[in-house]
């Protein structure tokens, strides 16, 4: 018996392979869109954890010293005053304000009260004025406690000057300095008569309590013959902050502002001299020329 092939609807088609071959199966693409789980997985780790409190309180503990002592260095620094050599311009135990920038370029004038280096042991043990306790002087190192065992006296005389005391009357390079602004414990000026020549580069210096002030003329037959140094210069008082009802600026009095007073230091100072130099030099070169015309 024979039988016939079927075609495409017999039976015979279901066995799998067809005549042009296997059955592909189609490729199957991921899902571009993982899904709500992924999605917050990746928000998870982008988003940032909050600084713990501690670290925060560290980081602004350890930003706040380190202005405190670049402020300290360069700028402003506190004192407190531990005797009456400065009376009433300056009461025992008043704070005060120390400004630097002043003596950035330039050096301390007549008329500044300034805070200096012991230049040569001038403090007793007493007046050192150290910190109490260790908190204190640590307070002290980064300018957030006033610090002492430095003095604070009003500048007489730069360099070149001619200071001089005589029967009470005190002047500089010949000019009479009227004191009654800001020394008025004393009656006069000086007592014991005087008369030096500042040398290049350091200052004579008074307390504005004339007859209860260790100043330059109490140190006269010291090594250094009284003088200090205006490298040893701190800064420049400038205000006092502490208590509040002596709270004051202090400006450079009139007296110091006196025209002969100035003309004499720039004839005799350092820097006077170099200033005069160069303002004589034109005039030299004018009248040269001046009398070459003449010549001609």
């Amino acid at each position: 018996m024979t039988f016939a092939r079927g075609g495409p609807g017999s039976p015979s088609s279901d066995d799998g392979d067809g005549p042009d071959g296997p059955p592909v199966t189609p490729d199957v693409q991921p899902d571009p869109d993982p899904g709500p789980r992924s999605a917050t997985k990746g928000a998870a780790k982008r988003a940032r954890r909050p600084t713990p409190w501690w670290q925060e309180t560290l980081i602004l503990i350890v930003t706040a010293v380190v202005l405190a002592i670049i402020i300290k260095t360069f700028f402003i620094q506190a004192f407190y005053i531990p005797s009456g050599s400065m009376e009433n311009t300056l009461r025992v135990y008043d704070r005060i304000l120390v400004e630097k920038p002043s003596y950035w370029f330039g050096t301390p004038q007549r008329g500044d009260i300034v805070v200096f280096k012991d230049p040569d042991h001038w403090l007793d043990q007493e007046e050192t004025g150290a910190p109490p306790n260790a908190l204190a002087k640590g307070l002290a190192l980064i300018g957030l406690y006033p610090t002492g065992g430095h003095l604070v006296k009003r500048v007489i005389g730069i360099g070149g000057d001619h200071v001089q005391c005589k029967a009470g009357v005190l002047t500089v390079n010949g000019v009479v300095l009227h004191e009654s602004s800001y020394v008025t414990l004393a009656r006069r000026s000086c007592d014991s008569n005087f008369s030096v020549v500042v040398p290049p580069h350091e200052l004579w210096v008074m307390g504005d309590n004339r007859n209860n002030s260790a100043d330059s003329r109490a140190h006269l037959g010291d090594p250094g013959g009284g003088f200090i140094p205006d490298g040893d210069v701190v800064g420049k008082v400038f205000v006092v902050i502490w208590p509040v009802d002596h709270w004051r600026f202090f400006p450079r009095p009139s007296t110091f502002d006196q025209p002969g007073l100035q003309a004499a230091g720039v004839a005799t100072g350092p820097a006077g001299l170099g200033l005069a130099g160069v303002a004589l030099v034109p005039l030299a070169v004018r009248r040269r020329r001046r009398d070459q015309k003449r010549d001609r």
